[in-house]
């Protein structure tokens, strides 16, 4: 057994990925299912995967599997460079292209934040400010420091990070602004999926949607203003007013029943802008990524195809 002590500059992390960085070369699967058989547990008690380590608590770790070499190999993660938004000491703002998971699990060996921590490997200090779907492009933060990731995570709960998202959906929008405030909750499908649906004993949610172009009857390119943070809301608060976003297999139309002519392969749906306080100087800062080229494209082809 080992017993590790949290510290100021180890504190208020999640304990999976606490654990990620100590159990170097362990499939991130027998992470999960260690602590799910209570072989890591935190002050003597099992917590989950998502438990927020505070000062001074004991993470007690049983049966740690050393890693072969094989293990090692299968497990590899492949640094990647990014596309940078913004960097500075404080913060890490990166271009995520669609396709790619933010962090692994569920099957997935990595994703963003591990490729990014392989690649900054001088960094001692990388974490996921917040997430953004597998299928979205776009803005993505992340904290250099510890103090960075609390006061963003402050500014997320008090709502004060401004979120913009471009979506091109199906169908004619016709207002020029729109709020949708359906509540949402998670649910499961049959075969394991997470899903989220509008229900009114649900969180709260709320969303605008800025009309930018009409394209025909057919599609409409709309800016999206986020004003909470839940899972597949955007997705969602659009499917569930009648204008799904296009490519959206999960809440939308299936790609074998859609415009062969604009050839799109993905979730059309791309992080637009932020806007926040900066955590260190104060200053307002505002980020913007522009329409990945596959996504502008379309949108070209649209055009031009005069609808």
């Amino acid at each position: 057994m080992k017993n590790l002590t949290i510290t100021e500059d180890l504190y208020g992390q999640r304990l999976d990925n606490f654990l990620l960085k100590i159990c170097k070369g362990v499939p991130k699967s027998h992470i999960y299912k260690m602590i799910r058989t209570k072989c890591i547990k935190v002050n003597n008690k099992k917590v989950d995967a998502n438990y927020k380590l505070q000062l001074s608590d004991i993470v007690s770790i049983f049966q740690l599997k050393i890693p072969t070499s094989n293990d090692i190999q299968n497990n590899k993660i492949l640094p990647r460079e990014f596309s940078v938004a913004y960097e500075d000491d404080y913060l890490l703002v990166i271009d995520k292209p669609s396709g790619v998971a933010v962090h692994g699990g569920s099957g997935i060996s990595f994703g963003v934040i591990e490729q990014v921590r392989e690649f900054y490997k001088n960094n001692n200090f990388l974490e996921l400010v917040h997430r953004l779907d597998r299928d979205t492009s776009g803005l993505l933060v992340i904290a250099k420091k510890r103090s960075a990731l609390l006061a963003m995570h402050s500014m997320l709960r008090d709502r004060l990070i401004y979120k913009k998202y471009i979506a091109l959906v199906n169908g004619r929008w016709l207002n020029k602004r729109q709020h949708i405030k359906f509540c949402l909750s998670k649910w499961l499908t049959k075969s394991g999926e997470r899903r989220v649906r509008v229900d009114p004993n649900g969180q709260e949610a709320h969303t605008a949607v800025n009309l930018i172009k009409n394209y025909g009857d057919s599609y409409s390119l709309v800016e999206v203003d986020l004003y909470s943070g839940r899972t597949h809301q955007i997705r969602v608060h659009l499917s569930s007013v009648g204008f799904p976003i296009v490519g959206d297999t999960k809440y939308g139309i299936d790609l074998s029943n859609c415009d062969k002519k604009i050839n799109f392969k993905r979730l059309l749906l791309h992080a637009h802008s932020l806007k926040f306080t900066h955590p260190n100087t104060g200053k307002e800062t505002k980020i913007v990524s522009k329409l990945p080229s596959d996504y502008s494209n379309i949108i070209s082809k649209l055009s031009d195809m005069n609808y």
